[in-house]
């Protein structure tokens, strides 16, 4: 049973125990998500990325549990829990008794009208709504995990080997997804930060500022009801989920400078200064801003290299991977100008 014969049999509405009109399917690097109408399922690719390895089926299985176990601290209702697709005669069906042959991530589907996005091209993202998601985000992380266990994610030495990482797996797209000349600057404005910044970084973990943070807050991964609903934390690597809070903050900030929205990417900075008293956190956004950016870039990369993308996606992948490059130069300086 190949994750192709579950995907095409989840695609199918007789194959959910419950009425579906229609299945939307939405495709990541890391899972295919299906949309039912009343229910979201969550399937993970049998993938291996270095950060990320969900090849086996063990994996799989114990990253859904991980995925519902940390997603119900800021979305207690929407994560509804973890069933196996099993084989009834020789084919893939929703629970059973059968061979387990893989996992799915069950949420309770929401207004998609809801989501970030769409909130934002409807013209209805006001900064009422950015004060709403900060304010449910100070004492999320104020309760977060700290200490040892978590503290080391923010070390310097730690947070290099995130950025070393990144310029690592994005050599091979220098001269097609970003030009030498960026992909050097980038590497030189962070290596300074580091021989510059470095007490800062101690500070940073004194002052209890490394917490188990969410690690993908972006636009996509917020319903904007009353009160904002924030999904999709990382599951899949304690290096990328336990971090500074302005890393995770720096992800909406960038999310919203990629999107034209620069006032609100500066509402979340002052809203989340006034609110924590955590006025240093400013001097760390452009850094960890850029980044977000290449790290966007390079997830949009690793997207274009999926074989089961046509052409015309794989280009609108590595066009996407091109603007969030251009971003992330923007962040140290940098002209931002079209090219790659």
């Amino acid at each position: 049973m190949t994750h192709a014969d579950v995907v095409n049999a989840m695609r199918d509405p007789g194959f959910y125990p419950h009425p579906v009109p229609s299945v939307e399917v939405v495709q990541t690097h890391v899972s295919s998500v299906f949309l039912t109408g009343d229910y979201v399922y969550k399937l993970k690719k049998p993938v291996d990325f270095g950060f990320l390895d969900f090849t086996t089926l063990e994996l799989r299985g114990r990253f859904c549990h991980k995925e519902v176990e940390l997603n119900r601290r800021l979305a207690p209702s929407l994560y509804l829990g973890v069933e196996p697709i099993c084989l009834a005669d020789d084919q893939p069906a929703l629970g059973g008794d059968g061979e387990v042959v893989d996992w799915v991530v069950v949420m309770h589907q929401l207004d998609q009208e809801l989501l970030g996005p769409r909130v934002l091209e409807a013209g209805k993202l006001t900064e009422e709504k950015i004060d709403a998601v900060v304010d449910l985000l100070v004492p999320f992380y104020h309760r977060a995990a700290t200490g040892p266990g978590v503290d080391e994610y923010g070390t310097m030495e730690v947070v290099k080997f995130n950025t070393d990482e990144n310029f690592q797996q994005t050599a091979a797209n220098v001269g097609t997804a970003l030009s030498r000349t960026r992909y050097e600057d980038i590497m030189a404005f962070t290596n300074a930060f580091y021989r510059e910044r470095q007490e800062l970084f101690r500070r940073r973990i004194a002052q209890g500022r490394i917490r188990e943070c969410h690690g993908d807050l972006h636009l996509g991964n917020i319903f904007f009801d009353d009160p904002p609903v924030i999904f999709d934390c990382i599951e899949f690597n304690e290096r990328f989920r336990c971090s500074d809070v302005a890393v995770d903050l720096a992800f909406l900030v960038m999310d919203l400078d990629f999107r034209d929205r620069p006032g609100l990417a500066r509402r979340v900075v002052d809203r989340y200064v006034e609110r924590s008293g955590d006025e240093e956190l400013r001097e760390l956004m452009d850094f960890y801003a850029c980044y977000r950016a290449y790290v966007r870039g390079k997830i949009a990369c690793l997207t274009a290299a999926d074989p089961a993308l046509d052409q015309e996606a794989r280009a609108g992948q590595l066009a996407l991977a091109r603007r969030y490059f251009r971003l992330a130069h923007r962040y140290t300086g940098g002209d931002g100008e079209a090219g790659p």
